[in-house]
Order: C-alpha cells, then sequence, then structure tokens
C-alpha cells in the first residue's frame, strides 16, 4: 500500500471553512501525472496541490484542476506554503523576520515571501511580470456570462492578462452586475476553446468591506467546480490590469472574493512598477489547516 499525507487548507482566509479550499499531497515524487490528476478528481477541489522534493529551491509544487495540470495559481501557492512552514518542511529563520523563499513551478520558480513576525503569518506570493493579451468583443463575451453591455466598467476593455496563468478579465460597474452573472456553459465551452485564456474573472470596484478596493466572482464549468471562492492568479491579473489603465488610485489595496458563496476570503496586492511598466503583482494571503490525514492507494 502506498501511503501519502495530505491537508486541506483553507486560503486567503483565517477561518475555517472560509475563503478557498485547496488539498496539499505531500511526498508526491513517485506519482505520475495521471495519478495526480485522478486525486485532484477524486479530491474534487479547484486544486490540489502536490509538494515534491526539489534539488535547486526550497520545494516543488505542483497544481492540478479535476481537470487538467495548471502551471501558477494562487491559492495552492499560499496553501502550500502554509502547510509546508506548518510541517517543518520549510524553516523559518532563528530571528524572526520576514524571509523569503523559491518555490519550484514546472513553468519556473516564483519568489515567495513569508512573514512570520505577523499574527497570523502572511504568506506573499511575487507574481510574474503581467503579459497584456487579446482584446475580446464586449458583444460576444458579455452574453456568455448572462451579461449587457451597460454591466461593463466604462471605458475599459474586456482583456486576456496572465502573471502566470492567463486570465479572461472583465470589468463590470457594478455589484449588481456581478449579481446577474449566469454562465451559458456550452457557448462558453466553445468560445474557451479558441480563445487565448484558462478562466474568467469578472470584478468591480469597491469592496463588499468598507476597507476593500475591489470584489470579484470567478465562474468556472464541469468538470472544473461551479465558481472559485478566491482566485489568487486572477487577483494578480486584475490588479495589473486595474494598475494599467488607470482604475486604480493607489497600487496597494485589499481585494475580496467570495462572500457571496459563503465563504468570504481577502487578500493585501501590491503592484510593483509604473503604470507603464509593471513589474510584478505580489498577493498576500493568510491561510488556516482544516483537515490532515492519510491518502492510500494500492
Amino acid at each position: 500500500m502506498r501511503k501519502f499525507g495530505f491537508a486541506l487548507v483553507d486560503a486567503f482566509t483565517l477561518v475555517p471553512l472560509c475563503g478557498n479550499p485547496c488539498a496539499v499531497v505531500f511526498g508526491a515524487d513517485s506519482l505520475t501525472s495521471s495519478e495526480m490528476l485522478a486525486i485532484a478528481k477524486e479530491m474534487n477541489q479547484s486544486e490540489t496541490a502536490f509538494i515534491l522534493k526539489s534539488s535547486a529551491y526550497a520545494l516543488k509544487a505542483r497544481y492540478f484542476t479535476p481537470e487538467r495540470e495548471i502551471p501558477l495559481a494562487g491559492h495552492p501557492t499560499i496553501a502550500t506554503v502554509h502547510i509546508a512552514v506548518e510541517s517543518a518542511l520549510i524553516h523559518p529563520p532563528d530571528q524572526p523576520a520576514p524571509f523569503k523563499i523559491q518555490l519550484e513551478l514546472n513553468d519556473g520558480p516564483i519568489g515567495v515571501e513569508i512573514d512570520s513576525t505577523k499574527t497570523p503569518t502572511l504568506i506573499r506570493m511575487i507574481q510574474r511580470k503581467p503579459i497584456f493579451s487579446e482584446t475580446h468583443d464586449p458583444k460576444i463575451v458579455l452574453p456568455l456570462f448572462g451579461l449587457e453591455e451597460s454591466d461593463l466598467l466604462p471605458g475599459a476593455p474586456i482583456q486576456t492578462v496572465s502573471t502566470g496563468t492567463r486570465q479572461l478579465m472583465i470589468p463590470l460597474k457594478a455589484h449588481e452586475a456581478l449579481r446577474k452573472i449566469l454562465v451559458n456553459g456550452e457557448k462558453y465551452k466553445l468560445y474557451r476553446e479558441r480563445a487565448d485564456f484558462f478562466s474568467p474573472h469578472l470584478f468591480c470596484l469597491g469592496g463588499i468591506s468598507a476597507d476593500a478596493a475591489t470584489f470579484a466572482r470567478h465562474p468556472g464549468v464541469s468538470p472544473d467546480t461551479g465558481e472559485d471562492s478566491f482566485t489568487g492568479s486572477a487577483t494578480g491579473g486584475m490588479a495589473a490590469f486595474l494598475w494599467k489603465y488607470g482604475f486604480l488610485k493607489n497600487s496597494s489595496f485589499i481585494a475580496e472574493q467570495g462572500h457571496w458563496m459563503g465563504r468570504p476570503g481577502r487578500a493585501w496586492v501590491d503592484v510593483i512598477g509604473s503604470r507603464d511598466d509593471i513589474e510584478s503583482v505580489m498577493v498576500a494571503g493568510t491561510a488556516v489547516t482544516v483537515v490532515k490525514g492519510e491518502l492510500n492507494l494500492s
């Protein structure tokens, strides 16, 4: 019997059963890609993370949805680093201070800063330099989500943006527009198959909480989960989009997501660089472990 430890971690929250849950499997070096995908289907979370040894960096991680492997994701990174620190796979320095590690992913390493001087520990993911790609026709895209052109944030394009994962940025003008979202699954799948993005991120200015600057929804379709409760990678792309096009006054802000799903989450976001030359986006969050167990494979 092959046995692997695993944990279920809620990321971008400190309250169990809030934020975005992620299954994390330890010591996954002997697992094949097909086995990892099968485990991700079994876990049935939006993403499952697998921790492996790295010859050059602190850790290696691979991320799977129930449908496919993805190169980078936000809440699995927060969850992976959280449980790695909690399980002593990563050792903080003797003197309490923020410290950085490099986390190896399939498409290269990313930087992660761990600030254990704060209570709770804050994990800051340093996402890649944003890439602004194809713009999309609102007349075609918005009906895929049950929306109209009048729901779009005035003066804003619909555009694919990546800080590691290509996300379709759809800026809306109000919370009321976000509440209207109803995905036309078949038409959406057909559009995504020929487009340049992995998933859509719909958002507006103004959070649910008074101190938050944005609120977002991240719908999906089967066999992936129906809606993501907090999407760290897309939050980075959203921040780059809003900063580039002048919709944010401050490059540091709080982003919220998941409240209408009963899983409220928040991230602390910093855009690094000028509006014309964004160097990177840092997305920070906390996490809490809710389950630890053992995975048994024949």
